[in-house]
This record gives structure tokens, C-alpha cells and sequence, in this order.
């Protein structure tokens, strides 16, 4: 397997059973600061192993191994976990901006442990964002190899030339940056504003943005609606919710990583639902519901006052209602 290659099932399944790994990643995994943070807590003489200083992160860890952080044990590996997040415009996705200037991860709730992000929005645009407490996880869903799409609702400004759209299938290089095929159309036209759906795969730095410009299309707006599978749905601004384990082993194909007894969280057990039960709306279980008390049926409805005579209607033996006979002419 390439540096580039996704981890496998097989692979992560393998590592989260005890395969030796390094130190910096053990730490990371084990949600208490981004493996680059590890390896300067190693450098910084907080981080000991087997009892003994470790001087450096160039070491590679098993299960058997005793690791020591600040004083403290290191914490069991968390399970791998998903989060649909929507971006605000303004800020960035980054853990530390050089500028000063917010950032995604300074805005998230507070219940969240530390988690990274699946790609990155620019500041200005807006959108769905994955999050995840799994590096691996991010890795894989990042590469373009996943075959999972990228789709934007972009606003341009003027009018949109449908046929200039669709010179996007083939792919289009600008600047010297290769782009692969991206789907383009217009989704609604505007006086001074058009809405574009865009769908790609690679998520290159400002691709959209870039394509549209390069077609003569400056972009006042972005917001990106999907990423694979996972939809912003009707997240508002600033939301975040968490992606079920369920959902979470279909869509990696990683069911071995994440059940019990493998890091995973645990599937609670549906209460047994006693015969004759609702289960829920529009459970039907047979059962008759019971007269009320005194044995007393629900009168049939009275006819209108103004309703001719003999449109009055009777009730049969079983309580169904059935109409008058016609007059004799």
C-alpha cells in the first residue's frame, strides 16, 4: 500500500486489534491533541514510555505498551465517529489561523471531543463540512479514488450560457491546474444572478470557484449541499449532528473497526415489543379498542336541519350506516 492508498478494512481492522504503530498516532487516536501536537509533546519530555522519558517520536507502540502523558495513562482509543457539520461563511478550516481570524474549530459545541476535518471550505464559502475524531477516516474520504461526489449550489453573477456548462464534462485545465470532469447546470436563472449545481470529485484548492471564473462567471456564493452520500440536508448555520454507527460501517465499509469489543460504540438492544402493542405511528396490531364505559356506542350524526325529507339515514345491526329508501312516487 502507497503512502496515497486509502487504509483498508482489513488494514484498519488489523491496527485496531493491536498492530504496532507510532507513538504520535496512538496518542492522537486516543483523542488528546493532532499527531503533530503528539510529536511535540514527545520532543517537550511530557510524554513517557515503559516508565522511561521518551526523546523522541520515531517509535512505534503496541497494545502491551505502557504510555504516560503529563503523569497521567493514556486513554483507551476512541471509536470512530462521524459529524455533519454546517459551515458559516467566515470562518476558517483550520485548527490555528496565522491571521488571527475564527475558525471552524473555535466555534463548534463544547460536547465534541477533538476532531478534524473531511477537506476544507474556504472562508467565504459555506456548506456541508464531515468532522471526524479518526485521521484514517478523513484520509480515505478525502481521496478522489472513494468515487464520492462533491455537490455545490453556486450563485454567479449575469447570465449563464448552458452550453459553456457543459465543456466542463470533459475536464478543463486553468492556469496550469488540470481539473477533472465536473457536471455543470443551471438551476435557476435570475435578473442579475444565476444558481448553478456543480458536481465533481477531486475538490481541488478553490475549484470552483476557479472553473467558474475561467468560464467568465464570478462566484458571489457557494454552498456545498453534499459530500457523497452524506447530505447538508436541513442543518442550519452553525449545526452540528452526528452521523449513526449504523450509517457509519455502510458508507466505510468498516464494520470490523467500529462494532463492540473493537474500539466501536455499542448497538443498544430494541426492547421486545409485547404482543398486541404499538410499535409506533401507523402500527397496526389487530387488537379491537375496548367500548367505552356504560357500554355506550357513539350516536350517529344527526342530518342537516335544512336536509330534505327522508335523507335521514339508518343504522344496521353492526352500527354501518346505510341510506334511506326513495319515496313511492
Amino acid at each position: 500500500m502507497t503512502a496515497s492508498d486509502p487504509p483498508s478494512p482489513d488494514a484498519s481492522a488489523a491496527a485496531s486489534a493491536g498492530e504496532r504503530q507510532r507513538i504520535a498516532k496512538r496518542i492522537a487516536r486516543a483523542g488528546l491533541c493532532s499527531r503533530r501536537d503528539a510529536e511535540r509533546w514527545i520532543e517537550a519530555g511530557r510524554v513517557r514510555l515503559n516508565g522511561a522519558l521518551l526523546k523522541s517520536p520515531a517509535v512505534d507502540v503496541g497494545p502491551e505498551d505502557e504510555i504516560v502523558v503529563d503523569g497521567k495513562p493514556l486513554p483507551a482509543a476512541e471509536p470512530a465517529r462521524l459529524w455533519r457539520y454546517h459551515k458559516p461563511r467566515g470562518l476558517v478550516t483550520s485548527a490555528r489561523d496565522e491571521q488571527g481570524r475564527a475558525t471552524v474549530f473555535d466555534n463548534l459545541p463544547q460536547r465534541l471531543p477533538r476532531v478534524v476535518s473531511v477537506g476544507r471550505l474556504d472562508i467565504n464559502s459555506e456548506g456541508l463540512l464531515l468532522l471526524t475524531n479518526d485521521g484514517e477516516v478523513a484520509r480515505k474520504l478525502e481521496l478522489p479514488s472513494t468515487g464520492w461526489s462533491r455537490r455545490y449550489r453556486v450563485r454567479v453573477h449575469g447570465a449563464v450560457d448552458p452550453e459553456k456548462l457543459k465543456t466542463l464534462a470533459d475536464g478543463v485545465t486553468v492556469e496550469g491546474v488540470s481539473y477533472g470532469p465536473i457536471r455543470a447546470e443551471v438551476e435557476k436563472q435570475q435578473t442579475t444572478n444565476a444558481w448553478v449545481l456543480v458536481s465533481l470529485q477531486e475538490g481541488k484548492n478553490r475549484e470552483v470557484r476557479r472553473v467558474m471564473e475561467h468560464l467568465g462567471y464570478q462566484v458571489n456564493r457557494l454552498i456545498r449541499i453534499a459530500y457523497g452520500p452524506f447530505q447538508l440536508g436541513r442543518l442550519n448555520a452553525g449545526e452540528v449532528e452526528e452521523v449513526s454507527p449504523r450509517v457509519l460501517r455502510e458508507q466505510l465499509g468498516e464494520a470490523k473497526r467500529i462494532v463492540p469489543g473493537e474500539g466501536g460504540a455499542a448497538k443498544a438492544k430494541p426492547k421486545p415489543v409485547k404482543p398486541g402493542h404499538r410499535k409506533g405511528p401507523g402500527f397496526k396490531t389487530g387488537r379491537k379498542k375496548p367500548a367505552a364505559k356504560g357500554g355506550s356506542k357513539r350516536a350517529p350524526a344527526a342530518p342537516p336541519a335544512d336536509a330534505p325529507a327522508g335523507a335521514a339515514k339508518r343504522t344496521g345491526p353492526k352500527g354501518a350506516a346505510r341510506r334511506a329508501p326513495k319515496p313511492k312516487s
